[in-house]
């Protein structure tokens, strides 16, 4: 087999940032994000697209990367957890509100989870009707595809209306 076989340089916009990288066809994309360009922010939990942990924004639409081949997404948009948060016009971070909210809420114990769920969350709520009441049906289907060992939802779910409020007023 020559390279051509194996591995493939893919262009991928990362964060907002484009970014290019020569990677072996079959590499997962959470390897991608983690080993060939030090994301470590996205977790990898069950490997088997069960817990959620690995959880990504690709062109906007919440993927599991255990899943995904890093070839899948070549062109396309990814934001990772490390993406969230802004740098204000003094060079300082903003949590976005989802996060704010998780923190606000103490929402996280160990944090393995956490990426995954502030992902899901933050397209959750971004494509949805922010005018509208936050139904705890939307609350579940949000949270739900995501495993934490630590927590019994209580406050992540809190931590959700508390973003779509803060979201809602920022609007």
């Amino acid at each position: 087999m020559t390279s051509v076989d194996t591995e493939r340089t893919i262009t991928v916009t990362v964060n907002g940032v484009p970014r290019e990288t020569t990677v072996p066809v079959r590499r997962l994309l959470s390897d991608a994000l983690r080993h060939d360009l030090g994301l470590t922010g996205t977790h990898v939990g069950c490997e088997h697209g069960v817990c959620g942990a690995c959880t990504v924004l690709v062109d906007g639409a919440p993927m599991r990367s255990c899943l995904v081949l890093a070839v899948q997404v070549d062109g396309a948009s990814v934001e990772t957890v490390e993406g969230l948060a802004r740098v204000d016009h003094q060079g300082g971070q903003v949590l976005h509100p989802v996060q704010e909210a998780f923190r606000e809420c103490h929402a996280l114990q160990c944090g393995f989870c956490t990426p995954g769920f502030l992902m899901t969350i933050k397209a959750g709520l971004e494509n949805r009707d922010a005018s509208a009441d936050l139904t705890e049906e939307e609350v579940d289907e949000m949270v739900g595809g995501n495993l934490c060992r630590c927590t019994g939802y209580a406050n992540i779910k809190k931590a959700v209306h508390h973003a779509a409020a803060a979201m809602k007023d920022a609007q």
